[in-house]
């Protein structure tokens, strides 16, 4: 039923057209949104990224400009050559002056060291006490980066993973060389507070929805916002910072997901001068897609609101448009149970209620049409058919035609007799009801009888012949097909024709279908008559003032149509050896076994 209801179609195709629309306009528009969204602040992130990175090399620039400062003090350069050698209290003075400057240069410098490797004496300076002159027999604190220092092609090594050992400190490790040779004449250190770096970082992060790591170019935190990622980086768990030391670039991002974080991560390395250094950001998803969310939950909003506007527009629109039809459907219910003066009010003035107004004139003049036209009809149809019977009486008909018979034979005129029984056997055949359906024999016999008359009229001015299969002869046909095309041939085409009037039947099976072909030699018809005959066929009956010709061959094509439910056909035409031709191709089987059982 509801394949079947037009409102119920309705419904669902302007539902369809309004809710698919919308719906994905607003996932189309929630992903664009979201994307967007996503690079805008990638974008600002990487921007700011970028901006911190700036700053954080310029302040390592100038603490490694301090150490690179000593380069340019001659009397200092000329004491690390020989650091036992002058040992007065000018030289004194000299590398006092020298470090104070250097630890006095920036406020978070702690400490300041020069140690002399081959002498194991260091020199050390710091907020808390004057210059200190040492000798150091062993220097494994620092050991490790000396070495590190001494690897590096800017001989200069920075050591912060002590900022998160409890120190807040990072180490500026330097190799002092005899330039130009490679001779180490001296490793300088200079301790750092973090404080600096501290603040330089809390600008490039939001504390409530963001992280924030600074990395050394060995993969070492030297600074994290987040106190459990750094315990996991002792343990060793941290596998995102293997993939961002891995990349092949100074700068980009990286998507990530895994149980402890899904999001994109920024980073940017510093110059290799300087440290090195990969200053890492994290926004987890759910901070790149807040403000999208917002988008959508306001389009969400407005839709759910515009959608049901849309489904209330559209029951009222689906019950406006289909309740006449259903008001017509009843109504034409009522004609199909037999009451044929339905009436119901007007359905409007649109399209359904013109319809519905058409519909009732319509069934008034097929009432009017019933009573006046179709009764009488019947009625004049039926009084005819009494007037026949009463004229006419078959049985009277025939036992007069055998009486004549009788009598022909006994006053010796047999010709008469024939006559007679040639003219019984047409009439009893064709006024004989009880028949639809005949064999093709019955109809050859009734022809035969048919072209015998003709030929006792017409003698030697008229041959026929009569060529069908034996086969042929017990398909079963429609009743007298044959007679009215042959007696149209006598109605046209004798007359004028030329020298003896020939006439030849033939029937024959091929591929069950029965082909009857009946042809003359008669002048033929000319293409606009044929086309005139075959319009007419279609069409019906010409006017009333015109001839009526050809009532015969019309009879035989729709009863042909009729029997066969379109599948035999009758074709009319010129033969090539001069006079007219028939053609008939039947369906064998077709429309005759309710016939032949009507017969029994």
């Amino acid at each position: 039923m509801f394949k079947k209801s037009i409102r119920n179609k309705l419904i669902v195709l302007l539902l369809l057209i309004t809710i698919l629309p919308f719906g994905t306009s607003i996932i189309i528009t929630y992903y664009h949104t979201k994307e967007a969204f996503k690079d805008l602040v990638v974008q600002e992130n990487s921007n700011l990224l970028y901006q911190g990175k700036i700053n954080l090399e310029n302040y390592l620039n100038d603490l490694n400009g301090l150490t690179l400062s000593l380069y340019n003090n001659p009397d200092f350069i000329n004491f690390m050559r020989s650091p036992d050698k002058e040992d007065n209290y000018l030289t004194i003075g000299i590398v006092k002056n020298v470090l104070q400057s250097i630890l006095y240069a920036e406020d978070n410098i702690k400490r300041v060291e020069i140690y002399f490797a081959e002498d194991e004496r260091s020199i050390t300076a710091s907020k808390r006490s004057t210059v200190v002159f040492s000798s150091r027999i062993n220097n494994s604190v620092f050991e490790n980066s000396y070495r590190r220092a001494q690897l590096s092609p800017f001989n200069m090594y920075l050591d912060g993973t002590q900022a998160h050992k409890g120190k807040n400190t990072l180490y500026l490790h330097r190799v002092l060389t005899n330039v130009p040779s490679e001779k180490v004449l001296a490793f300088i250190t200079v301790e750092i507070a973090s404080e600096r770096i501290l603040e330089l970082s809390e600008n490039l992060y939001n504390k409530e929805t963001e992280e924030f790591f600074i990395l050394s170019s060995t993969g070492e935190l030297v600074y994290s916002s987040d106190v459990e990622v750094f315990a996991k980086h002792e343990q060793g768990e941290q596998k995102w910072i293997d993939a961002v030391m891995k990349s092949n670039v100074d700068h980009g991002t990286m998507e990530w997901e895994n149980d402890e974080f899904q999001g994109v991560m920024m980073y940017d390395r510093t110059q290799a001068s300087v440290g090195g250094w990969v200053i890492v950001k994290r926004v987890p998803y759910t901070t790149l897609y807040e403000n999208a969310f917002a988008v959508t939950k306001i389009n969400i909003m407005f839709g759910v609101v515009g959608l049901c506007l849309v489904i209330m527009a559209t029951l009222f629109v689906s019950f406006k448009i289909t309740s006449p039809i259903r008001v017509l459907m009843r109504n034409i219910q009522q004609v199909e149970e037999g009451n044929m003066k339905v009436q119901f009010p007007s359905l409007g003035t649109d399209e359904i209620g013109i319809l519905g107004y058409r519909f009732k004139q319509m069934m008034e003049k097929i009432n009017q049409l019933i009573n006046r036209e179709y009764k009488l009809e019947i009625e004049n149809k039926t009084n005819q058919l009494k007037v026949l019977q009463s004229q006419l009486n078959p049985h009277f008909l025939y036992n007069a035609l055998q009486s004549i018979g009788t009598v022909a034979l006994k006053n010796n005129v047999p010709q008469i007799y024939t006559l007679v029984t040639h003219l019984s056997k047409i009439m009893r055949y064709g006024m004989n009801m009880d028949e639809d359906m005949v064999p093709l024999k019955k109809e050859i016999n009734y022809m035969k009888a048919f072209l015998l008359l003709q030929k006792e009229r017409f003698g030697d001015h008229l041959e026929y012949e009569l060529d069908v299969e034996d086969e042929a002869m017990n398909v079963l046909v429609p009743k007298m097909i044959l007679q009215p095309i042959i007696e149209n041939y006598f109605k046209h085409g004798f007359d004028i024709r030329e020298g003896v009037g020939k006439l030849k039947v033939v029937g024959k099976i091929e591929e069950s279908t029965l082909l009857l072909t009946i042809r003359d030699n008669g002048v033929g018809v000319t293409d606009a008559r044929l086309r005139e005959i075959y319009r007419y066929f279609e069409e019906g009956n010409t006017l009333k003032d015109e001839e009526r010709t050809n009532i015969g061959l019309k009879n035989v094509y729709v009863r042909l149509q009729l029997y066969y439910d379109g599948a035999a056909s009758m074709r009319l035409e010129n033969d090539a050896a001069g006079g007219f031709k028939v053609r008939l191709k039947l369906p064998i089987g077709a429309g005759g076994e309710r016939d032949e059982s009507d017969h029994h």
